[in-house]
């Protein structure tokens, strides 16, 4: 066992307890063994070891310096004995520190010489919670609304690529694979603004857990929808928009609640990125799957992901700070920040927020984005197969590098 330099004053001396050997200190020199060893001088210099066998109660207050700081009913016993080593002889003191929560006199083992040395053991320190607890909670609200939202665009641009060879299997025409490719986003319509209000109401933790499970389940049952027919198809669609509407109000009614002012830029950042990456992920594996396994295979694989992310978002989300049992006391004051709960919006001003020309220029730039985003996520990869010829593999490379 080794152990650096203990200094707590740096007058009355230091410990030492590494290697073997002898040293000489001064005059007198000292035995070094591989167990913890306090030399004469180490102490205080209220409690210098005078004779052998010298033992005495810690009655002093720790201002005198002392660098072992024993409580007031802890005892410590010193025990000099010589030995000879090369010419010199030597003078070697030994510990046995005992208090009431860690007895360490029952921890020693002999040494060299027969003579019992003791030995540090483990008492009462806390053990170091791991890194993943220690992980502050606030941004493991924002990795998971993270991977909803990878998993949104996931789900939702497979269908751009397995329309493809879904149309040649059922033999739709360009009029009903836009039909198919419209019917997502009459029910992502509906659930814009309700998704809002159901958060403010039953709490985002709930609101976006319900949208992953019910988009996720209406991925998985899009090839059986499509094998019945294609009324059932277009609802199974449409409820899948509806899963997908509520993620972004509720997303945003967690991380108001979860990230202080200071960082919610950096989170949002961060959420809206997993929007982007699960569209080129979804392109890119899309072709992949279909290839090997057949199209049925990308709506099976990516809606059985959501299965796994709704178990992580049931054990570590929470719709407030105030919910969450496992929170620290530090962190909970760096997310409230000293601000006093509100009481919830009852009543919208809506005539109050639509006279604001940034309002209006927020919607129409939304609008515009929007456009052209889903214009070519949706139909990119069906254009490059109609114009270019692309096989099945190339068109989530090329549409997943335009969009």
């Amino acid at each position: 066992m080794a152990l650096g330099g203990l200094i707590s004053n740096r007058n009355f001396g230091f410990f030492i307890g590494s290697g073997n050997g002898c040293l000489r200190l001064g005059k007198s020199g000292a035995e070094v063994s591989n167990r913890a060893i306090l030399f004469t001088n180490a102490l205080c210099r209220n409690h210098q070891p005078l004779q052998a066998n010298l033992q005495h109660e810690l009655g002093h207050r720790t201002s005198f310096g002392c660098f072992l700081q024993p409580r007031m009913d802890s005892t410590i016993r010193f025990r000099n004995s010589f030995k000879e080593c090369g010419i010199s002889k030597i003078n070697r003191s030994r510990a046995y520190y005992k208090s009431e929560d860690s007895d360490i006199t029952e921890g020693v083992v002999p040494s060299a010489d027969g003579s019992a040395e003791a030995i540090l053991v483990e008492g009462n320190l806390q053990n170091a919670s791991p890194w993943w607890q220690q992980f502050p909670r606030r941004w493991v609200i924002v990795l998971l609304c993270f991977a909803s939202f990878l998993l949104c665009n996931m789900d939702r641009v497979n269908m751009s690529i397995a329309i493809l060879p879904m149309s040649q299997e059922y033999n739709w025409s360009s009029a009903t694979v836009g039909l198919i490719q419209s019917s997502f986003f009459w029910g992502y319509l509906l659930t814009q603004i309700l998704g809002g209000i159901w958060a403010d109401k039953f709490g985002g933790k709930v609101v976006l857990g319900f949208g992953v499970v019910w988009w996720s389940f209406a991925t998985i049952m899009t090839p059986i929808a499509a094998r019945l027919g294609l009324p059932f198809l277009l609802v199974v669609r449409a409820f899948m928009g509806i899963g997908e509407g509520v993620a972004m109000p509720a997303m945003n009614n967690m991380l108001s609640k979860w990230i202080p002012v200071s960082e919610r830029s950096r989170s949002l950042a961060l959420v809206y990125s997993g929007m982007y990456l699960g569209s080129v992920t979804g392109l890119a594996f899309s072709p992949m799957l279909i290839h090997k396994f057949g199209w049925p295979s990308v709506f099976y694989s990516f809606g059985s992901l959501g299965s796994i992310w709704f178990l992580l978002w049931l054990k570590f989300a929470y719709s407030s700070p105030k919910d969450d049992p496992d929170l620290s006391e530090e962190e909970k004051k760096v997310i409230l920040g000293g601000s006093k709960p509100r009481e919830p919006v009852t009543v919208i001003p809506w005539k109050l927020i639509l006279s604001k020309p940034p309002v209006w220029a927020l919607i129409i730039s939304h609008f515009c984005h929007n456009w052209g985003t889903f214009i070519l996520l949706t139909w990119m990869p069906t254009y490059y197969n109609q114009a270019w010829s692309s096989t099945s593999l190339n068109l989530g490379y090329y549409a997943s590098y335009h969009g």
